[in-house]
């Protein structure tokens, strides 16, 4: 495993993370698989554990804390986010201030959130949705301090809209903002626009999520794909997006190295953007963690294939289904 800055906090975090979205369901079958899934990227390096209040209503957290408490050995790196207090995602310019983090709600739930992981500190918390039109709010800068002063989280994060890295960019001008957590991978290369070189010169670590554009950059979706009863992704995936990630994937086979995945060719076309500090996939099985782990090798790709899967970007607005 390769180890990257995490921007100013001087942190050397695993480049390949682990995101612990879908580590929320409450059957005892499920938390033994995630257990083992999560144990097993531990050994094999993994450091940065990134997770909510939102999954599961803090479910997700208590596996961290677990997790922590199981090796207590190593330095893991633990990442959570307060959500809205609207409940409401993504955050859309009609939702006030006060409708989604009042001072008192961001303290509410980063002390809900310290609860789960049975930890008196947390390493970074985040805003688990940003609208920029609150960021000149004096209220949630002063939380921040006091949160830090106090000793609860060490750093602050944001996670911004899908689709819209640059509605965060006000809120990283404040110097409050330790890192930010935005969808990058393969077609989601608008982040390299104005997010990254601002991340650069603020010295602001970068979380780059959703790797595999929600299943598509797998390369296993197809036209006739149906996911089962409760998956978000049926109401993700309508036959509008469907298609058109389909056709954009399968653009993408012909250009894969041979004795290479489509899946592994994703996470290091965002490993050789170095602006990057962690990506965070979804591992809730054990051989995705060791398929994901492996790319951190120090390989780069082609310069070539870089170059190819440049012009594969794709750029897209948000409508009612991007969520």
């Amino acid at each position: 495993m390769k180890y990257r800055r995490f921007g100013r906090t001087d942190w050397q975090v695993s480049e390949i993370g682990y995101g612990m979205w879908g580590m929320a369901g409450w059957k005892e079958s499920d938390d033994i698989q995630s257990a083992k899934s999560l144990d097993l990227a531990v050994e094999n390096g993994v450091n940065f554990f990134d997770t909510a209040w939102g999954y599961g209503e803090g479910h997700s957290e208590e596996l961290l804390g677990q997790l922590v408490r199981r090796h207590s050995k190593e330095k893991i790196y633990t990442a959570s986010k307060i959500p809205p207090k609207n409940f409401q995602w993504p955050a859309k310019p009609e939702y006030t201030y006060e409708d989604s983090y009042p001072v008192n709600h961001i303290v509410e739930y980063t002390e809900k959130t310290l609860v789960n992981l049975g930890m008196e500190r947390i390493d970074l918390i985040q805003f688990h949705t940003w609208d920029d039109g609150w960021s000149h709010r004096e209220e949630w800068q002063r939380a921040v301090e006091d949160l830090k002063k106090d000793g609860k989280i060490a750093a602050m994060g944001i996670s911004v809209n899908r689709w819209e890295p640059e509605n965060g960019i006000k809120a990283l001008e404040t110097g409050l903002i330790d890192a930010v957590q935005v969808i990058y991978n393969i077609f989601d290369q608008n982040p390299e626009d104005r997010l990254f070189p601002l991340c650069e010169e603020k010295d602001i670590a970068v979380i780059a999520r959703v790797p595999f554009d929600e299943g598509t950059l797998t390369g296993n979706l197809t036209k006739d794909t149906v996911f089962p009863e409760g998956d978000w992704r049926g109401t993700y995936f309508v036959p509008e997006n469907l298609n058109s990630s389909v056709e954009h994937a399968d653009a993408l086979k012909p250009i894969i190295p041979e004795g290479m995945t489509m899946a592994e060719m994703a996470l290091r076309f965002i490993l050789e953007n170095k602006t990057v500090s962690t990506t965070i996939p979804g591992m809730r099985k054990q051989r995705n963690v060791l398929a994901n782990t492996a790319t951190s090798d120090g390989t780069p790709l082609p310069s070539e294939l870089v170059q190819e899967l440049k012009k594969h970007r794709w750029d897209r607005v948000p409508t009612s289904w991007s969520q």
